[in-house]
C-alpha cells in the first residue's frame, strides 16, 4: 500500500510538473467533471418561471426615495403580467428551449457587486418587488463600503424562524428568503434572474439568527468550469471565501454594532450541505404558502406567531394559490379544503 500511495504521490507530481511546462504566457485549466445533480424536489406554482429569459426589470418611482422599487414582468403577453420573484420563479432552473430541468438554480439579484446600497426582496408587500432597505425612516447602504460579490437569494425558499438548526447554535431562521453571494467575474443588475452553480455555504449568526450565505458561480461565468465544491474555490481562486467572511464579520461596526460570528467553526461547507440546507428551506417555503405553517404553529411564542401571520396576511396565498410538481396538489389543499389563514 505504501508503495502504491508513493507511486500514486509520484505521478501527481509528475502530471503537475508537466503541466507546468507546457504552459506559455498563459494559465491552462482542465474542467472539473461536475457529476452531482440538483437533488431538490421542487414545489413549483403551476405558472412560474424557470428562468429570466421572459423576465423584465423595472424602476417604478424615483430612485433614491422611500418609495421607489424595481417590479418583474412577463416580457411577452398582450399585457405585461407582473411577477413574484420570491413565488413565481422556480428553485430550479429549466432550460427554456427542452423546458427540461438543469442542474442550475434560479439566482435573483439584489445587490450588484461594487455598489452598497442595501436592496431587498419586499416580502411583506404585494408582488415582493425589490426596495432599498430603511432604518429609522432613511434609506440604507452598506456603510463599509461596496460589497464586491454580487448579493441576493433563491426563490421559493425561507429561512424557518420556528425553526432552530442543529448546527445554527441554538438560533433561529432570520424570516427571509435564503441568501446567495454569487462570487463570478460580471456584474449582475437587481432583479435579474441567473442560472447559478452551487458550491458551498457559510453559517452566519446575525444578532442572534441564523443567516445562512450559500456561496454559488453564474453557470456561464468564465470561472464555472473549473469550480465545483467548495474546495476548488479554495484551491483555484485562493482568499476569495475569506474574503467573504471578513466581509460579513465586519461590515455592521461601522454602524456601531460588535461583528458577526459565524457557526461550524467559520467553515464553508461543501456542496452536499449547501444542498441540504436549500432543501429544508425550500420544505419551509411549500409550508408557508399552503397554510401548514400557519395552522400548525400553536406551539410557538407569541412573537414568531406574529412574524408568519405578517407573511400569511401579505397576500402570500393571492400570488401562490395552487402548486404543483406534475399534477401534484399537495396534501393540505385536497378535497376542496381552503386556507386557513
Amino acid at each position: 500500500n505504501k508503495h502504491c500511495s508513493q507511486a500514486n504521490s509520484d505521478h501527481k507530481k509528475q502530471s503537475r510538473k508537466q503541466q507546468t511546462n507546457n504552459m506559455s504566457s498563459e494559465e491552462v485549466l482542465v474542467p472539473l467533471a461536475d457529476e452531482t445533480k440538483s437533488t431538490v424536489k421542487t414545489l413549483q406554482r403551476q405558472n412560474s418561471h424557470g428562468s429570466g429569459k421572459n423576465l423584465d426589470a423595472l424602476g417604478h418611482g424615483e430612485e433614491d426615495t422611500l418609495e421607489y422599487r424595481i417590479k418583474t414582468f412577463e416580457k411577452e403577453g398582450p399585457v405585461k403580467k407582473e411577477i413574484s420573484l420570491w413565488h413565481d420563479i422556480s428553485l430550479t432552473h429549466v432550460d427554456e428551449e427542452t423546458k427540461e430541468p438543469t442542474p442550475y438554480f434560479n439566482f435573483v439579484c439584489e445587490i450588484p457587486k461594487f455598489t452598497r446600497k442595501k436592496f431587498e426582496i419586499a416580502t411583506d408587500e404585494v408582488g415582493n418587488p425589490i426596495k432599498q432597505d430603511t432604518k429609522k425612516g432613511k434609506l440604507r447602504e452598506f456603510k463599509k463600503g461596496d460589497i464586491f460579490f454580487n448579493y441576493g437569494c433563491f426563490p421559493q425558499t425561507w429561512e424557518d424562524p420556528t425553526f432552530i438548526h442543529p448546527d445554527a447554535d441554538g438560533t433561529r431562521g432570520d424570516n427571509d428568503p435564503l441568501d446567495v453571494c454569487e462570487i463570478g467575474l460580471k456584474i449582475i443588475n437587481p432583479g435579474k434572474v441567473r442560472p447559478v452553480k452551487i458550491l458551498g455555504i457559510l453559517c452566519m449568526i446575525d444578532e442572534g439568527e441564523c443567516d445562512w450565505k450559500v456561496i454559488v458561480i453564474d453557470a456561464e461565468d468564465k470561472w464555472a468550469p473549473f469550480l465545483n465544491d467548495v474546495e476548488d474555490v479554495e484551491r483555484e481562486l485562493p482568499g476569495s471565501l475569506d474574503a467573504i467572511r471578513e466581509w460579513y464579520r465586519t461590515y455592521k461596526i461601522p454602524d456601531g454594532k460588535p461583528p458577526n460570528v459565524f457557526g461550524l467553526g467559520e467553515r464553508f461547507m461543501n456542496k452536499q450541505y449547501a444542498m441540504e440546507v436549500i432543501n429544508e428551506c425550500h420544505h419551509a417555503w411549500e409550508e408557508l404558502i399552503s397554510g401548514e405553517k400557519h395552522r400548525n404553529i400553536d406551539d410557538a411564542d407569541e412573537d414568531l406567531k406574529k412574524i408568519v401571520r405578517k407573511l400569511s396576511t401579505s397576500s402570500l396565498f393571492a400570488l401562490a394559490p395552487q402548486t404543483d410538481e406534475q399534477g401534484y396538489m399537495p396534501e393540505s389543499m385536497a378535497d376542496d379544503e381552503a386556507p386557513t389563514f
